[in-house]
């Protein structure tokens, strides 16, 4: 039987950052995954992810992200890649919906840099974008995007280097617990270690099956639409960006192919009953919605269709993230529930996560995160 001092179940964006950090303080440390990362098998691919720091969802997020973004410049100095392109990030919205004062409020609470932009200078700025006049922007310029696969492939070879094991094309069918350590049974056989760390992302539920959990996974499309403006380059300054409106919160990204922009919505998808069979094939209405977004505001981009991906969102009850310990188990934690804005979190996660498997304690703000605030 291999043994080890920690198993990290799920190697995606958590997974990965765990394995990194523990195999960097010398820890002897496996990572565990199903497929082979970086996959599109869950919620860790498809090019991009935004970061940004004055988080509409919570104020208390803030201090994680300030952790994340040094973290993430440590993981590019460590590996010699650029993983973050800090683009600005431009969010629209009613003056009195979630996400304009959400933002206004987690900047003013922690003293973020952020600017406030009418409909018309939003337009004149970027002139690529149709914004109504009803609606106002606050532009973070502090924020841009992830290089969502190279993030995971940076940690997990970083980690590699530091000695860490990686077992991919494993699946995981259970794990037990004890005083003694902890057992997962895989189909390359039983491995045991004094500590278990679940990142397991859509398949959380089954991992954690014997926990409260109410997580459910949603099937999320992204697309990629062709345009031949340049208005929509980064050359020319053309920033990440989110549209909260009555028909929901739609985001994209400036053109970083030459060809074309992805976009994408945030709200919605449809419920996934198994995370191993999902359906992957583009949805016409999901479609017709990103094109009438793309109408109404990015007039430049066409209807002709460039790629097309699937990722999977976990979500929590509250939709925020269930960071902790297991209660019956002091020597397994996880993080679950990430519910479709986490990864830009995931190196401070990873921390976390190792701190409270190795120390038994974080001094990472996580307390809002626990599990205990379903009790």
């Amino acid at each position: 039987m291999q043994t080890y001092d920690v198993i990290v179940l799920g190697a995606g964006g958590v997974g990965s950052a765990a394995l990194y950090e523990l195999a960097r303080r010398g820890v002897r440390a496996v990572g565990i995954d199903r497929f082979r990362p970086p996959h599109d098998r869950g919620s860790s691919h498809g090019q991009t992810r935004v970061i940004r720091q004055a988080y509409f969802e919570h104020p208390d997020y803030v201090p994680l992200l300030t952790e994340s973004y040094r973290l993430w410049r440590a993981l590019e100095a460590a590996t010699g890649r650029q993983l973050f392109h800090e683009v600005g990030l431009l969010e629209v919205g009613p003056v009195d919906g979630v996400v304009v004062p959400g933002v206004l409020r987690a900047a003013a609470e922690h003293g973020l840099a952020v600017e406030q932009i009418s409909a018309g200078e939003i337009e004149r700025r970027w002139p690529g974008l149709r914004v109504p006049a009803e609606l106002v922007g606050v532009f973070e310029r502090d924020a841009g995007y992830l290089l969502v696969e190279d993030c995971v492939a940076a940690h997990l070879a970083a980690a590699q280097a530091a000695g860490a094991t990686l077992l991919v094309d494993t699946e995981v069918f259970d794990w037990t617990a004890d005083d003694r350590g902890v057992r997962v049974r895989t189909s390359a056989g039983e491995i045991a270690a004094a500590k278990l760390i679940v990142a397991a992302g859509s398949w959380a539920s089954s991992m954690l099956r014997d926990l409260p959990l109410e997580l459910t996974v949603r099937r999320k499309p992204l697309f990629w639409f062709e345009s031949a403006s340049p208005r929509y380059d980064v050359a020319a300054g053309f920033p990440v960006y989110l549209f909260e409106l009555p028909a929901g919160v739609f985001y994209g990204f400036p053109r970083i192919d030459g060809h074309s922009v992805k976009v994408a919505e945030h709200s919605g998808g449809a419920t996934v009953a198994d995370p191993a069979n999902v359906n992957r094939t583009i949805d016409p209405i999901e479609q017709r919605r990103i094109e009438e977004f793309l109408a109404a505001h990015l007039p430049e981009v066409t209807t002709r269709l460039a790629d097309h991906a699937v990722c999977l969102y976990t979500m929590s009850p509250d939709e925020h993230f269930i960071v902790d310990r297991h209660p019956a188990h002091a020597n397994v934690v996880f993080a679950a529930g990430l519910s479709g804005h986490g990864f830009k979190f995931t190196p401070a996660l990873g921390r976390a996560l190792a701190d409270l498997a190795i120390d038994g304690s974080t001094p990472l703000s996580i307390d809002f995160l626990s599990l205990r605030r379903f009790s």
